[in-house]
């Protein structure tokens, strides 16, 4: 490009309000890396209700519960007066207005029209369809993440686009004269190539913005992978151009269609007038909105009223073992039957990375996996333990069994194998459809390569965040969690969301090695941790569809085997009643059955993963002990009064509360979208070059979660509701962070999750409401009474 290049002022508006509307787009991660993202992540700091609006006229998909949803609850009593009355109060409403509407359906919102829309009202050809049929076909081999055997070169997005549309004929056997041509004269500079499309559409500053956003949102999961690319890029202080490129794509498009009279010039003047207009709140939405919020507001009622009561346990006694489990909602079942199993075992809830973002090589791999939170770039490296002569010999097994498999699907072989080979896969295909368990290969320990300050400085800070620094067990497990499925695309949206959507063994291995270092131990103790001799850690992986925990005790000293058996036979314990428990919720559940689910490449259900999300406790385990949160809770161990000016509260609300909300708001999308924000029917799924997922043969590029994974077939099993982020520290020092936050801030005010505080002393709980704590706390007995 040339970077000399320079634009007139109007062209330059259009560049940052193209900037704008790519803010706009959720990023959305590839399927061997698939973590929750928000889908309103770029109207997160706007109002709710405002970005309901703007996607309505965006045909970006709805955002709040269907009426008849909402309409149902209030007729069970779910959604009581309290809560219609407070959601009307909210929107300005009266509420007999929301019960009558909730008895009716909403029109369907008027969405403005693309140039392909109107092109397709005029001559009947479904432009929109080829549209994005063709940018897809290209996209799929030039996005391609090593699925494809004949890989695109590689170039930027316009530049190979240009290389494919200039040569595809299919537009103008469709009746669009000249495209290809077209194409091949337009500018090589993406830059050049947008303003001067912009100039034949004759758009203005007042209507680029919703028209750039409507655009974007034409180009579905496409765009939305292009998003991923550039927000990395910003996070790691880099940037790319790729949903630029493609935004300059559908442009041409556009362009196409109008200068060859395919869509009326008339209609798209007044298209593009409508594009000028605000976005407004209508009253439809408005209530759409109020419905939504009456049913959160009942879910919060009903999760405060559980946190309002006396904890359950005696924190006094101290622990004989600790465990420290990932926040994952799907731990708190795990954490309650292992407490009910053995009282001296107290867990402890922490975000499942364990406080070190890393760049990890696995055994005989170059592949850099990121187990962090997407929110932080992973800042150290680490890779597995190499053993003399295994190295070599296991990187050479694996590349045997690559080639060998690129072999069986290749074209010019994959008919002579299966003729020639295909009967020595018996044996495999009885085991795999028996679903007969592999034996499991286990990479060895992982390495943490840093200087020595800064393990201790790693060390400390993960102590500090968990409130960990004093009354050490004689053995804590740090457990990490992970999924085994088969035949799962999305198995990855199944692992840890704070590990990178992998699972968590490795990161607690670290953990776990580095707390048992003498010299990490020494470096403690001059920062005032001081961890007893006698204690040892302990690392785990949780299996969240069995419900099974490894241990990976191989160097434990046989000084602390018995607590290690004591562990093991509670783990075993907990273990059943977790499976019991969960087998209830699964189509063909069992508790036996639960145990081998995973390994049946049939099971479109292995788990429910974090499907009925519904809060996040920042507080004492004593807090939330001995009470049943129904797997739904994110349960982070905090104390306020060992926390020196908020700093572990302030990390708490930016990192694990934001990620939480992501996790929550995605099920979310799935759940009230899924032709929007979901990946489709996992029948019919088929894997496009290891980005995302088509269901059928076409169609557009679907991220979000599989409808299985938020539906039973016969009733929702996430009903969406708003995160409840309860709490407990005072409502000053929560303040102050948010002041320090206001990112964070945002999503509180603008109604995306919602804030209590917690006291202490079980007074009771303050909602956080238009900027300011409620006047006076809700008791215990008001609570138990409400619910």
């Amino acid at each position: 490009m040339n970077a000399q290049m320079s634009w007139p002022g109007q062209t330059l508006e259009l560049f940052a309000l193209a900037e704008e509307a790519m803010q706009q787009i959720p990023p959305a991660f590839p399927l061997d890396a698939t973590v929750a993202v928000n889908p309103w992540l770029g109207q997160a700091g706007e109002d709710r209700s405002l970005a309901a609006a703007r996607l309505a006229r965006l045909g970006g998909g709805r955002m709040f519960l269907p009426r008849e949803a909402v309409a149902a609850m209030i007729e069970t009593g779910d959604i009581a007066a309290k809560d219609i009355a407070a959601a009307a109060t909210a929107q300005g409403l009266a509420p007999q207005d929301l019960r009558r509407a909730a008895t009716f359906d909403a029109p369907a919102p008027a969405v403005l029209a693309t140039l392909a829309d109107l092109a397709q009202r005029a001559d009947g050809i479904d432009w929109p369809a080829l549209v994005e049929e063709r940018i897809g076909l290209w996209a799929a081999g030039q996005f391609d993440r090593g699925q494809a055997f004949w890989p695109a070169p590689v170039s930027g997005a316009w530049a190979a686009w240009r290389g494919f549309a200039s040569r595809d004929l299919t537009p103008e056997i469709a009746g669009l004269p000249g495209f290809a041509a077209r194409v091949a004269a337009m500018p090589a500079d993406p830059r050049a190539a947008f303003a001067q499309s912009c100039a034949a559409l004759g758009l203005t500053t007042e209507a680029a913005p919703l028209y750039f956003h409507r655009l974007l949102v034409t180009l579905s999961g496409w765009a939305q992978y292009a998003r991923h690319l550039g927000w990395t890029a910003e996070r790691d202080g880099g940037r790319d151009s790729t949903l630029f490129e493609l935004l300059t794509i559908r442009l041409t498009w556009e362009v196409a269609l109008l200068e060859t009279g395919k869509a009326p010039a008339q209609a798209w003047e007044r298209a593009r007038a409508e594009c000028a207009l605000p976005v407004e709140i209508d009253r439809e939405t408005a209530l759409d909105a109020a419905l939504q919020d009456a049913h959160d507001r009942s879910a919060e009622r009903r999760l405060s009223a559980q946190l309002a009561q006396k904890a359950g346990t005696d924190a006094d006694t101290p622990p004989a073992i600790q465990a420290a489990f990932c926040i994952d909602v799907r731990s708190e079942r795990l954490r309650r039957a292992l407490e009910a199993s053995d009282p001296l075992i107290r867990t402890i809830g922490f975000a499942g990375f364990f406080g070190l973002p890393i760049g990890h090589r696995g055994h005989a791999s170059d592949i850099v996996e990121a187990r962090a939170p997407v929110l932080l770039s992973p800042g150290i490296e680490t890779r597995a333990a190499g053993e003399p002569g295994r190295d070599a010999e296991e990187r050479v097994r694996l590349r045997t069994s690559r080639a060998w498999g690129r072999f069986k699907r290749a074209a010019v072989s994959a008919f002579a194998f299966v003729e020639a080979a295909g009967p020595l896969y018996v044996g495999k295909l009885l085991r795999d459809g028996l679903g007969l368990k592999t034996p499991s290969r286990s990479d060895p320990a992982p390495m943490l390569d840093l200087p020595p300050g800064e393990r201790i400085a790693a060390a400390e800070a993960v102590l500090r965040a968990m409130s960990l620094t004093e009354g050490f067990a004689p053995l804590v497990l740090v457990c990490g969690h992970g999924a085994t499925v088969t035949n799962a695309p999305h198995a990855s949206a199944l692992q840890c969301g704070a590990c990178g959507g992998h699972a968590g063994d490795v990161n607690a291995r670290l953990l776990a090695g580095l707390l048992n270092e003498p010299d990490v131990r020494a470096g403690l103790r001059a920062k005032g941790i001081a961890i007893p001799e006698g204690t040892r850690f302990l690392a785990g992986l949780h299996d969240t569809v069995s419900d099974t925990v490894r241990l990976f005790d191989e160097t434990l000293p046989e000084s602390h085997r018995a607590e290690a058996e004591r562990l093991r036979t509670a783990l075993s314990k907990a273990g059943l009643m977790s499976r019991t428990e969960r087998a209830q919720s699964l189509p063909r559940g069992s508790e036996a059955a639960l145990a081998h689910r995973g390994q049946d490449w049939s099971e479109v259900r292995p788990e429910w993963g974090l499907a009925g999300c519904r809060g996040f406790v920042a507080a004492p385990r004593a807090r939330t002990a001995g009470r049943d949160l129904g797997g739904a809770v994110f349960l982070h161990d905090y104390d306020w009064h060992r926390d020196e000016d908020a700093a572990t509260l302030e990390l708490i609300l930016s990192a694990p509360v934001v990620v939480a909300s992501w996790i929550a708001l995605q099920y979310h999308g799935s759940a009230v979208a899924p032709e929007t924000f979901g990946a489709g029917n996992k029948l019919l799924h088929n894997v496009v070059g290891g980005i995302g997922v088509l269901e059928g043969n076409g169609g557009p590029l679907r991220v979000g979660l599989p409808w299985q994974s938020v539906h039973d077939g016969e009733a929702p099993r996430h009903v969406p509701s708003r995160l409840v982020v309860a709490v407990e520290a005072p409502e000053e020092m929560i303040s102050r962070v948010l002041d320090r936050r206001p990112e964070v801030r945002a999503l509180f005010d603008n109604g995306w999750l919602t804030l209590l505080a917690l006291d202490s002393a079980g007074a009771g709980l303050r909602r956080y409401e238009d900027g300011a704590w409620a006047a006076r706390p809700v008791g215990e007995a008001a609570f138990r009474a409400a619910a």
